[in-house]
């Protein structure tokens, strides 16, 4: 029989990574636990624990009283072993956080652009702000990754376009990459809230989902077989631009150096932040923003109700669109709006769908807390990072 001196090398590799899986998941763990759970020998999961223990990337943690005999130790992956940094950018603030590789967050900042334009400078000065809260060195991060608003290319990694940031345009990941000296991943903001929910929100045990994002704007992200779906170009999910009735299409939407495609027509026209806002004062409900006005109608109860219903029927062309060429079955609701809408407006909406095409999903509103997108950011590092720890 011929030998394979490489494959001892691969099922200690195998075993590693299992255990570390494991740990990172359901940890702290005895020994035992570890083989039970992986299949792995006594003998085995010992030598894959003083592995990984001269890795530096577990310790025992504590003991776990047995029954006649010696209590057993708990081994526990080491949180300091690697951290990860995600970024949440918008037109008014930057807000960064470090988490360790246990998902962890160990410092969050906040930080106002000033009048800075250089999008390489306030990404570095926010990043070294957070590092500096959490007492992490620059050099120990194992992933960056940054969430913005607009179009993002999942060939190149770069910002093709963004409405709400004029300056993150082509050549900017490579700039930032080369100004943090190492690898950076930018992401839809909508796309990583997606990614939150399904890891801890509402879209847990989903395989097919779409998450709509209504806030100053209006977003899609779409998941199929677990799987977030980007589009060849990476403008799956710009619903703004659906042609819907009794609107203008959306027009001009070319992209030409050095001017912004149109934002006028189109779904997006029915939905922003200014025309919800001149929607609810027709109804009597006067506010700063779209989230305050539907807020002040679902506390109004019968008197917000035409409100709500009319801002539901427009989401709901939207949904119904989608709905009918992916079926997804589950529709997330997600942003300040829909924060702010609540159970009184996803209800609405799975109402009207219904009433519009054959296809009936769920709708419910997004679980995650505090900012999605910053969440998504974290995890979307955590996976990058785990992976890099696996292979090595």
């Amino acid at each position: 029989m011929e030998r394979r001196p490489g494959v001892p090398r691969l099922l200690r590799e195998i075993n590693d990574r299992a255990a570390l899986e494991l740990l990172l998941d359901s940890g702290p763990l005895t020994r035992g636990q570890i083989g039970e759970m992986t299949g792995l020998s006594k003998v085995t999961a010992s030598q894959t624990l003083a592995r990984l223990e001269g890795r530096g990337l577990v310790e025992v943690t504590g003991e776990q009283a047995g029954g006649r005999g010696p209590n057993a130790a708990l081994y526990g992956v080491i949180p300091s072993s690697a951290y990860v940094v995600g970024l949440a950018v918008g037109p008014e603030f930057v807000t960064t956080a470090v988490a360790d590789i246990s998902g962890d967050i160990v410092a969050e900042v906040t930080v106002a652009p000033d009048g800075h334009d250089d999008p390489v400078a306030l990404v570095h000065s926010a990043i070294v702000k957070a590092c500096r809260s959490a007492k992490v060195a620059l050099a120990r991060l194992r992933a960056v990754v940054i969430g913005t608003p607009g179009v993002v290319d999942p060939r190149t990694g770069d910002v093709r376009f963004s409405f709400d940031l004029p300056d993150w345009r082509e050549g900017i990941h490579e700039r930032l990459a080369r100004d943090l000296r190492r690898d950076v991943r930018i992401e839809n903001d909508v796309n990583l809230v997606a990614i939150a929910e399904h890891a801890l929100g509402a879209a847990r045990r989903a395989d097919d989902f779409v998450l709509l994002w209504v806030d100053r704007g209006i977003g899609l992200g779409v998941v199929l077989g677990g799987r977030l779906h980007r589009g060849r170009s990476g403008s799956a999910g710009e619903i703004g631009y659906l042609p819907v009735p009794g609107v203008p299409l959306a027009e001009d939407v070319r992209e030409v150096p050095g001017r912004m495609p149109s934002l006028a027509g189109g779904l997006q026209s029915l939905v922003t932040d200014e025309a919800v806002t001149e929607l609810a004062r027709a109804h009597g409900f006067i506010g700063r923003g779209a989230a305050e006005c539907v807020a002040a109608a679902v506390e109004a109860g019968e008197r917000g109700r035409p409100l709500l219903d009319e801002v539901a029927r427009r989401l709901a062309l939207g949904v119904a669109s989608v709905c009918v060429v992916l079926d997804p079955g589950l529709v997330v609701l997600a942003g300040e709006v829909s924060r702010a809408g609540g159970g009184e407006l996803t209800f609405r909406i799975e109402e009207a769908v219904a009433r519009m095409c054959p296809v009936r999903p769920r709708v419910v509103s997004g679980e995650v807390e505090g900012d999605p997108v910053l969440r998504g950011a974290v995890l979307a590092g955590l996976e990058q990072a785990r992976e890099e720890l696996f292979a090595s």
